[in-house]
């Protein structure tokens, strides 16, 4: 296979930034595993106290054949058949047989890697996630060889009865706050307010002639000078 060109740009960029998540010291942890479990190094070029670097992690597990040994220590014979020629097809098979071993045996998808993250090593950091991720769930599968990283947790489901879940719904929970402790005791809102119950027909005529100031106001209002024409006279004459 022909040799993939530098990335230029946002290419660029990105792998950038996925060489700056790749740690060194995680890789060394997850190669020291796999070596205890198959029984023989990775890399025979390089002390097992030194760490590979990425490139050359890569280029151990390239044609995937280690992956699928280390599938098959791990779930048992015939799990993660492999083959053994060298060409590039046949090398990107055996990857998707340990990625599909993987999934059977629980690890979930978006932990496992894509087959160019290792065979053009794309993504060599999604490939050190992914043994950390096969190596807890072998934990918790039964798995009693060399363990790499924490135990996986494992989903402990509580079942409550109505009576239980009703009870519930009567006590505050302490994200949103307590009220022990509470009390009004010792707190003046001021004075009393004396509201009267007055009929209209108890008030005195002198303020049933007030025009109130909601109402607006009648202050110097006058009829004074106004002319509305002559008056009309009406007279009453007997038929």
């Amino acid at each position: 296979m022909a040799s993939r060109p530098r990335g230029y740009g946002l290419t660029a960029e990105i792998k950038g930034k996925l060489e700056a998540k790749y740690e060194i010291d995680k890789e060394q942890e997850a190669r020291l595993w796999m070596e205890a479990v198959l029984g023989q190094p990775l890399d025979s070029s390089v002390s097992s106290d030194q760490a590979l670097g990425a490139d050359r992690f890569g280029n151990a597990l390239k044609d995937g054949i280690l992956l699928c040994k280390l599938a098959e220590k791990i779930m048992g014979p015939g799990t993660a058949k492999f083959n053994t020629m060298k060409v590039p097809f046949k090398q990107m098979e055996n990857i998707n047989t340990f990625l599909n071993a993987c999934e059977k045996y629980g690890v979930a998808k978006t932990d496992l890697f894509q087959t160019v993250d290792l065979y053009e090593k794309q993504n060599m950091w999604q490939v050190v996630l992914c043994l950390f991720a096969l190596g807890r769930k072998a934990q918790i599968n039964g798995y009693s060889g060399p363990a790499l990283g924490p135990r996986e947790a494992q989903r402990n489901t509580r079942d409550f009865s109505d009576e239980q879940l009703k009870a519930g719904q009567g006590i505050i929970g302490l994200q949103m706050g307590t009220n022990k402790g509470a009390s009004q005791k010792g707190m003046s809102f001021g004075a009393q307010r004396h509201i009267a119950d007055i009929g209209v027909d108890e008030g005195s005529k002198e303020g049933q002639a007030v025009i109130g100031l909601q109402m607006g106001s009648n202050t110097g209002a006058s009829q004074s000078g106004q002319n509305f024409g002559k008056s009309r006279g009406i007279l009453g004459t007997d038929k």
